[in-house]
């Protein structure tokens, strides 16, 4: 037993610990936080921003005995929360401890043991964790003042609250995506059902969703205000900022007037975004933004594809050009999402599209969008889109200024809100050439004399082109046409003297050789100033002038980024060749199965040129006015350019498919062994299906630095893609991945395993299209398809298998080409 003496002395520590910490928190205003220094719920302790603005400490809402440590602003009399640490794991008891770690990390915890939320754990030497006036709670090094240097802020954690300076969206380099999320409820902190960020597929636009179910739309920035606020350019209080680089796409905004206070917060009942503004004296907040404003803002496609959506009564029309889907729903209002649809089909092969012009709209969804910063004018625009088949409209995608860059559809136009005269901005919308007299006259479509000029001329233009085309071709002065038997195919291309190219290449001198495929050695030259890759037809080529006059005639119409552009030919004598653009960097395979080469390919890269290979089979078997079938895509026949973009090459094998047409039959199957899909080298079977077989083989290959053909890792696996599909199953295929890419993002690596999975199934019709393929790698949220076992087409011996043989079912006759 103590004596009472004793146990006096035993407790005088204790007593004075806590005579520290309330003296601590209550004699002081300080506004950074030490190791060993603590703030405690029973002391009332707080941290207070060095101007004032800000309070940081322990709170609990209103209709609720549950304790939070959050923050709020200092100088409103109205305790008003903007950050909560342990939203989701209240204290539930009369303790309550937030502390600094020796490394750092900032901790919440109940009864002194139980940690109920903390922060990431920095590492920091001498960490120090202080508030600052703008609302953010930093740890940084004591000595280190550079903002840059955070080791951990909490703007980088927002809850439902934004205020200025303040960062929305994506930092790229982390992958971490700032959204606002609301609270419960008022009386409860914890994740609400409603979230508001940014969503960064297509052209980046700002979203709002319930669950997962997006309900608002802010449309995408256009250098002056979101496509769907227009009133932003007019603010008088507020400047706003969306940043889109290589390392963010973020959204932020400050107040001109620092007697201003301002938030942007989601109402956790409605799911409003409400941005509301006060000055330090007044004693309430005045909401200066509310959304959704309206109809149109509240159900994101009200009025369906192609309709238009007016904030008054009644809410729908069709987009001139276009009528109801269903009429007796559209005109009864009982059910407007079904949409338009065009009053007359497309005839793109014809070259008779032309576009109206809708005014003082919120451009359509953009998710599905794409955008290219280098079209400067609106002409520029409208050229690109005419060139694809599938494009359905075009925008500025900046208005700032002189205006730059082009957004360019690809899909049914959805969500368009028509704003009053004045706002808004202009959507340019493919419609066939009967509509447009029609579409002119519209009340919706208030169409300039430039635009109608633009109609006219092109077609007159067209008209124009036409006739002389047919003047020369029966001239055939300027132009060379290959006959065989009776087909006659126009090339339009420039064609070039043999005495050009002898002297761009040196005379074909062997230190300008670039290499030698099927189709015969390729070199390097120089033509006036451009630098060009010539391939020559060897006299003992594997490939001849059916292949010479496929690859022109496939090739000669296709202008696309990921596809190598064709410069013009030569036919002199003996000699055939093919003048390209110089690709400086080769072909992928070069790349990939090079060990040494391999580790300038990061994952990055790879992904880069997977995206990139699959633009250009999106354009070739969907977007191009000829459908084409490359049925020889494999690493050698992509090359890279200086920025290491990929580009398809090669289309000696090519095949033009009509417009209606899916599938056909050959008796001589040619191509590379480990691209062909199975149907092609057991029934001669090839359609846009065979590609995605060659695509997804490709794709495996960009993984994991080894070739499919050839690739026998163990005894038990024939090739690369069963090898892959033992690991799928066995939940180990990320030790697949090439040693040589370093680090990677381990959930695309992941989903473009399984792409590239499921493009090899053995069936075509299991396999996706070029569409959804590019779809499922632009959308992290898609849940992909657990493939089928890959069709394997390799002999478990090769050299016991007669690669010409000929299989006696069908007489086919196979030719193996071998990669360059």
């Amino acid at each position: 037993m103590y004596s009472e003496a004793e146990l006096m002395a035993r407790r005088i520590p204790f007593l004075l610990c806590i005579l520290f910490n309330l003296t601590f928190s209550l004699s002081f205003a300080v506004d950074t936080l030490t190791p060993g220094q603590s703030l405690l719920y029973a002391a009332g302790a707080t941290l207070i921003s060095d101007g004032g603005t800000f309070v940081l400490g322990f709170f609990s809402p209103p209709g609720s005995s549950n304790r939070y440590v959050g923050m709020w602003f200092g100088n409103v009399s109205q305790k008003t929360v903007v950050w909560v640490a342990n939203r989701n794991r209240p204290i539930t008891d009369g303790s309550g401890l937030l502390s600094l770690t020796a490394n750092g990390t900032l901790v919440v915890s109940s009864n002194g043991s139980a940690v109920l939320w903390s922060s990431s754990s920095p590492a920091l030497a001498n960490p120090v964790a202080q508030l600052l006036d703008s609302g953010n709670l930093v740890v940084r090094e004591a000595d280190d003042f550079d903002t840059s240097r955070y080791a951990w802020q909490s703007f980088d954690f927002p809850t439902n609250t934004l205020l200025p300076s303040m960062k929305l969206g994506w930092n790229l380099r982390s992958s971490r995506n700032r959204i606002l999320n609301s609270w419960a409820s008022t009386s409860d902190p914890a994740e609400g059902n409603y979230t508001f960020g940014i969503d960064l597929r297509g052209d980046p636009q700002i979203i709002a969703s319930v669950g997962t179910r997006q309900y608002m739309r802010f449309g995408p920035w256009n250098g002056l205000y979101f496509s769907g606020v227009p009133e932003m350019m007019s603010s008088d209080t507020l400047d706003y900022s969306f940043v889109i680089d290589g390392e963010q796409v973020v959204y932020s905004y400050t107040v001109r007037d620092p007697s201003l206070i301002s938030q942007l917060v989601i109402n956790p009942t409605s799911g409003n975004i409400e941005g509301l503004l006060r000055t330090e004296e007044s004693q309430s907040w005045i909401t200066r933004t509310a959304f959704p404003r309206d109809n149109c803002d509240r159900t994101i496609s009200l009025c369906g594809p192609y309709g238009l959506c007016f904030p008054d009564w009644p809410p729908c029309k069709c987009l001139p050009g276009f009528h109801p889907r269903n009429r007796n729903d559209w005109e009864l209002l009982a059910n407007t999402s079904g949409g338009c649809e065009r009053n007359t089909e497309l005839d793109c092969h014809n070259n008779t599209d032309g576009f109206i012009r809708q005014s003082n709209v919120k451009l359509p969804d953009t998710s599905s969008s794409t955008v290219d910063w280098s079209m400067a004018s609106l002409d520029d625009c409208q050229t690109s889109c005419l060139n694809s088949c599938s494009c359905t409209a075009y925008a500025r995608a900046n208005i700032s200024g002189s205006g730059r860059g082009c957004i360019l559809w690809f899909t049914p136009l959805t969500d368009i809100k028509l704003f009053n005269s004045g706002s808004g901005q202009d959507l340019f919308v493919r419609v066939a050439a009967a509509d447009l007299k029609e579409a002119m006259e519209s009340s919706g479509s208030r169409w300039s004399r430039r635009g109608m000029i633009i109609v006219i001329s092109s077609v007159a233009t067209f008209t124009f082109l036409t006739l002389v085309a047919f003047c020369i071709w029966k001239r055939k002065k300027t132009e060379y046409s290959i006959r065989e038997e009776t087909e006659e195919e126009t090339i339009n291309l420039p064609s070039f003297d043999f005495a050009a190219i002898v002297q761009a290449t040196d005379n074909f001198s062997s230190s300008n050789k670039l290499g030698e495929g099927g189709f015969g050695p390729v070199y390097k030259g120089r033509l006036k100033e451009e630098e060009i890759a010539v391939k020559r037809l060897s006299k003992t080529s594997e490939q001849g002038a059916d292949e010479f006059k496929n690859e022109v005639v496939s090739i000669a119409e296709l202008q696309h980024r990921n596809l190598v552009r064709l410069l013009g030919y030569c036919i002199e004598a003996n000699e055939r060749m093919l003048l390209y653009e110089y690709m400086p960097n080769g072909s992928l395979d070069k790349f990939l199965f090079d060990k040494v080469k391999a580790s300038s390919l990061d994952w990055k890269s790879r992904y880069n040129i997977i995206l990139g290979i699959a633009r250009g089979l999106l354009y070739l078997h969907h977007d191009s006015r000829l459908r084409i079938i490359h049925r020889d895509l494999k690493a050698s026949n992509i090359l890279l350019d200086q920025d290491m973009n990929p580009k398809i090459s090669d289309f000696g094998m090519a095949k033009i498919f009509d417009g209606n047409e899916t599938i056909r039959k050959t008796r001589r199957v040619v191509g590379t062994y480990g691209y062909m899909s199975p149907e092609y080298v057991k029934n001669g079977a090839y359609s846009v299906k065979s590609d995605v077989f060659s695509f997804g083989v490709l794709i495996l290959e960009i993984i994991t630095g080894k070739k499919n053909v050839g690739c026998y890792i163990s005894k038990e696996y024939l090739n690369l893609l069963e090898h892959i599909w033992t690991l799928w199953k066995e939940n180990r295929v990320l030790e697949a991945v090439d040693e040589s890419i370093g680090s990677f993002c381990v959930a695309e690596v992941l989903k473009s395993i399984n792409i590239g999975l499921l493009c090899v199934q053995e069936q075509p019709k299991d396999r996706p299209t070029m569409p959804s393929i590019l779809s499922f790698l632009g959308n992290d949220t898609t849940q992909l398809l657990e493939p089928r076992r890959p069709g394997f087409v390799m002999p478990t011996d090769p050299s016991e298998t007669n690669l010409n043989s000929s299989d006696p079912s069908n007489h086919l006759s196979i030719t193996i080409l071998e990669g360059r």
